[in-house]
């Protein structure tokens, strides 16, 4: 799995409405889990793609807010992805069904299994290999997203949380102060990771606001208004759907007759350059 590229546009801008002193438009831009670039970087792999990866570039794709990566990946038994290296880059990843197996050069290893949250900073350097668990008969299913830091430099590290069954907002990774004691830290002060769940035909919780908000649908379905108020128009997102949302979008969220689980990212700054 290599870098993305990080050429060209870097997020989703948020667009003003017309006439000087208006208020700016948020957007609430849905993507289908079937519009995502499929490759199958190794034999037993097929990831599916958010964003420009590796072979594939789309210059008008390359991230949202700070976020440079939302794979989901399937690793057949047996399957797997190699030692490979990373640099500068928070890793974090969301078992959705099966058993992954991880170890790294900085003494790390462990089995992630659904329910637990691994954030891994690779800071200046880590070699790595992920697979699926030795021995199993069923695949590994995982999203795998990728987080730009804002320090650079330190040695690699690595964070792991349970979360505890049941709705709610759940905190997985966080970059701020704050949060030091409750999740694992991300090197990256302004963004945090949530998983979201909510019974049949509920609304969700109170979100946390920002700039750039980014939503992947792990189970369920959602439905939602694009904007506030009578001129937002309805939409539904279901398992690998996301949406990217920028300002006040993606209003009155509201679980699907199954349910939903979602993660969200909330970022408030994009990508930075040089």
């Amino acid at each position: 799995m290599e870098l993305p590229p990080q050429d060209g546009q870097a997020y989703e801008t948020v667009e003003p409405a017309s006439g000087p002193g208006r208020k700016e438009r948020g957007r609430a831009d849905l993507r289908r889990t079937a519009e995502r670039y499929l490759s199958e970087p190794a034999e037993g792999v097929t990831t599916r793609h958010a964003f420009s990866f590796a072979g594939h570039y789309d210059p008008r794709n390359t991230s949202f807010g700070a976020l440079l990566a939302c794979n989901e990946e399937t690793l057949a038994p047996g399957a797997g992805y190699e030692a490979h290296r990373h640099s500068e880059t928070e890793i974090v990843t969301w078992v959705l069904s099966g058993a992954l197996a991880h170890r790294d050069d900085a003494g790390h290893a462990g089995v992630l299994r659904p329910g637990t949250v691994q954030v891994q900073s690779t800071g200046s350097g880590v070699t790595h290999t992920e697979r699926n668990v030795g021995g199993a008969a069923e695949p590994v299913r995982f999203v795998q997203m990728w987080l730009q830091p804002d320090a650079y430099g330190a040695a690699p590290g690595l964070g792991l949380r349970t979360v505890p069954d049941g709705e709610g907002l759940h905190l997985l990774a966080s970059g701020r102060d704050a949060d030091a004691d409750r999740a694992p830290r991300l090197r990256r002060g302004d963004a945090a990771l949530w998983l979201v769940r909510a019974p049949a035909w509920m609304p969700l919780p109170d979100l946390p606001a920002a700039p750039f908000r980014y939503a992947h649908v792990v189970a369920g379905s959602v439905g939602y208004r694009t904007v506030p108020g009578p001129q937002g128009g309805g939409r539904s997102a279901g398992p690998g759907d996301s949406v990217r949302i920028t300002g006040d979008a993606f209003a009155d969220p509201t679980a699907g007759p199954d349910g939903v689980e979602l993660l969200l990212w909330e970022m408030h700054t994009p990508v930075r350059y040089g």
